[in-house]
């Protein structure tokens, strides 16, 4: 079992001026326009500069999982399908280059979890194109770093959406993915849902993996309010059975209702930190923590703990 976190390293973001470090650097839309590429060239290669360094501490502190943010590249929809037109690519594409060898030496397993506007089950095809072109980005963004073309490094995303006919939507989802480039195909992943009136790992199942065979990422927080008439072991093996020869994935979140002692809070809602680690019923997976603290809330569990779990 490996614990990640997603996105931010809160200690390494915390840090003032020029010693801050993270890959979150981005821009509205109006600067975009003002600065153009040349601008969003400069943040990006700071985020790649400091992604080497985020996975640099990583390795130190005994984290062999991480979540990548979607913000490396601002406003890369603007510029996706002309890479030579951004200034410093080259620059770019070598640090990311050492970023993915970095993480193939230390065995650390990078994701990424695009936003909720990716929406495969949209009936509306703007939105279908807008998506087909986000997770075509984040293809590219792989592939500069030389990850695998395997759900080791998956693209996770939800359905979004039932638009009255579940089963329609799912039969969108399966055709809208054929459209995907290989570089997305190969690492796509989908998850559970926490409404009822959404998708339960079985839906995922019967309308999506037995179709395409792409894999499901079980969430633990999201079963709980969203069963699928199964029982909490039940629902993982049936995700984890969709992965193949490849590590599962799995996400673990607490209520932040009740950790805060406050019903006002939506009980959905995730966590600062955890108090415990998943019941995994004696499957192998990596643990994605979707607590809010990011590697503040893993902390105590990646010494001693995650080292006795890969000894057993």
């Amino acid at each position: 079992m490996n614990l990640g976190y997603a996105c931010i390293n809160m200690e390494l973001n915390a840090r003032k001026g020029d010693d801050r470090i993270t890959t979150n650097r981005s821009m509205i839309k109006k600067t975009f326009h003002d600065k153009g590429v040349d601008y969003a060239s400069e943040l990006i290669l700071q985020n790649v500069i400091d992604l080497n360094q985020i996975i640099d501490w990583n390795e130190d502190n005994n984290i062999k999982f991480f979540r990548m943010s979607s913000d490396i590249f601002p406003w890369a929809s603007e510029y996706y399908n002309n890479w030579d037109s951004v200034p410093n690519i080259d620059l770019i594409k070598i640090w990311l280059e050492n970023a993915g060898l970095k993480a193939e030496e230390y065995g650390q397993r990078i994701t990424s979890h695009p936003g909720p506007f990716n929406v495969l089950v949209s009936p509306n095809e703007n939105v279908v194109q807008n998506t087909i072109t986000d997770l075509t980005i984040h293809g590219q963004i792989f592939d500069f770093m030389g990850l695998s073309r395997t759900p080791y490094n998956k693209l996770n995303i939800h359905c979004n959406g039932v638009y009255g006919d579940k089963q329609s939507a799912m039969d969108r989802f399966c055709k809208n993915f054929e459209r995907l480039p290989e570089s997305v195909q190969t690492r796509l992943t989908v998850e559970n849902d926490d409404k009822a009136t959404m998708y339960s790992v079985k839906d995922l199942y019967e309308g999506i993996h037995k179709r395409i065979g792409i894999p499901i990422v079980f969430d633990y927080h999201h079963y709980k309010f969203n069963t699928g008439g199964q029982t909490e072991q039940e629902a993982l093996e049936l995700a984890t059975s969709t992965w193949g020869d490849i590590k599962p994935v799995v996400h673990y979140s607490e209520s932040r209702s009740k950790e805060q002692l406050d019903e006002t809070i939506r009980p959905q809602a995730h966590s600062d930190l955890i108090k415990e680690l998943p019941n995994t019923y004696g499957n192998n997976v990596d643990v994605m923590v979707e607590a809010k603290h990011k590697e503040l809330a893993i902390k105590k569990f990646t010494k001693g703990v995650v080292n006795e779990l890969n000894r057993n």
